[in-house]
């Protein structure tokens, strides 16, 4: 216990170093991705809806593919270009879809899932041209990326993301009691006093750039912004003062099972977390379906 202390021992090494950081980061991507999930369904007033239908993911995943497809691996501050690129290719995605669903008296709830689903084709393009022209090793990083894993972090990134998913926590929880009224109709929030362009333009660039942020890390990793809030909405009921908060607690105690699933089921080989995600969340979610219980 004193070498522990002492800053000597190779048990604290293992903890301080290759555990700790892989925890409290799988934590924040997956409390992130849970509350994204609830803000999309809300302002989509889609069941359906994910972190991950706007073409958030798609765009990362595109912008990281260049950087591995150019053979960007150096090392900025501690990040890594690939997470850089992925980032900006989130963002630049995130202001391509509201540009283009953006109308004069808003932002259609049709028109804003069109353009996501159409980017997320055009992304789904252009990074398969690209993966047929790398070659075998960056054929391989670009696999392994869309798989989802959170094998990467450290604590330079979990000290950089905390401040930024926690705020983005705290600032939901003031945006959650004009989310009640806008997820029953647009309508009928107008009626009763909401700003529905200024929520959904809230909620939109929040949850975008919520999962961009992550997703920039981590990689994709689905289900969690799906599952997790209708898990919830089955305990606590829809109101999203209860709703925001409880998905961010259990989104992350979700992903961290996973993860330590993945790290653990066939140690010492690892299994990408995104698979676990999608293996548990996939039957789930289906069940859901079959009980008519969303």
């Amino acid at each position: 216990m004193s070498n522990f202390l002492a800053g000597v021992s190779p048990d604290r090494e293992i903890i301080m170093i290759a555990r700790l950081p892989r925890v409290l980061f799988g934590a924040l991507v997956g409390g992130a991705l849970a509350m994204a999930g609830v803000l999309f369904q809300a302002i989509l007033r889609n069941s359906l809806a994910d972190p991950f239908t706007l073409g958030v993911s798609a765009g990362s995943s595109l912008g990281a593919f260049i950087a591995i497809w150019l053979g960007l691996e150096a090392v900025v501050w501690g990040i890594q270009v690939v997470s850089v690129a992925a980032f900006i290719g989130a963002f630049l995605t995130i202001l391509l879809v509201f540009f283009i669903a953006r109308t004069g008296s808003g932002i259609p709830t049709f028109t804003l899932i069109l353009s996501g689903v159409t980017l997320n084709f055009i992304c789904g393009a252009l990074m398969m041209f690209i993966h047929y022209a790398a070659n075998f090793n960056q054929g391989y990083l670009m696999t392994r990326w869309t798989m989802g894993a959170l094998d990467t972090a450290d604590l330079r990134i979990v000290l950089w993301a905390a401040p930024f998913v926690i705020g983005c926590l705290f600032g939901l929880m003031w945006l959650a009691g004009q989310l009640n009224p806008l997820a029953a109709g647009e309508e009928w929030a107008a009626s009763r006093g909401v700003n529905v362009r200024r929520v959904k333009w809230l909620a939109y660039f929040i949850g975008s750039i919520l999962t961009g942020a992550v997703s920039a890390f981590s990689g994709p990793i689905g289900f969690v912004g799906l599952i997790v809030p209708h898990t919830v909405r089955l305990i606590a009921g829809p109101d999203h003062r209860i709703l925001i908060p409880a998905s961010f607690f259990l989104g992350s105690a979700f992903l961290v099972l996973c993860d330590t699933a993945a790290r653990t089921l066939f140690a010492p080989t690892e299994i990408p977390a995104g698979v676990i995600t999608a293996l548990l969340g996939g039957p789930f979610f289906i069940v859901l379906l079959k009980n008519r219980r969303i």
